[in-house]
């Protein structure tokens, strides 16, 4: 080989090292970038999750407080929503939906009590049953803000 070349060889090679070395620091860049925000959509969707639990649980909770269950078909919604959670949630917030699931039906099946039992709800831990849940939700959504 001519040494004339070598030096023309080289910058070739120099170039494409760099060309693969930039490549590869986008390709990371891309990636990290796309993971992010799966991380923050992933969060998004798990925060409305657990709001629409809390909100249909609460609405459920407050009408077997006052009322038999006349009619299973109330709890299909909580039901579905209880299985979303366990597509994409916890283990230990399952748990929690869980429960709550089972004391509203505790509660629809157990006598009516009177609304002035609601008057020192904060102290009555038989009458905050989203306590525990919300609880779990908090300390997972913090987790996955990291």
């Amino acid at each position: 080989m001519d040494a004339a070349y070598l030096p023309a060889l080289s910058a070739l090679a120099g170039s494409g090292h760099r060309r693969d070395g930039l490549l590869r620091d986008h390709w990371l860049t891309q990636h990290s970038q796309e993971r992010a925000t799966l991380l923050v959509q992933d969060r998004a969707r798990r925060e409305a999750l657990y709001g629409e639990f809390i909100r249909e649980a609460s609405t459920l909770f407050g009408d077997a407080f006052r009322h038999d269950l006349d009619d299973p078909a109330k709890l299909v919604s909580l039901y579905a929503i209880v299985n979303k959670i366990r597509l994409f949630g916890e283990p230990e917030t399952l748990r929690e939906a869980e429960r709550v699931m089972q004391r509203i039906g505790e509660t629809y099946f157990a006598p009516n009590k009177d609304l002035a039992a609601f008057a020192d709800i904060r102290h009555a831990s038989d009458l905050d049953p989203l306590c525990a849940f919300s609880t779990v939700c908090r300390r997972e959504l913090a987790i996955a803000r990291r």
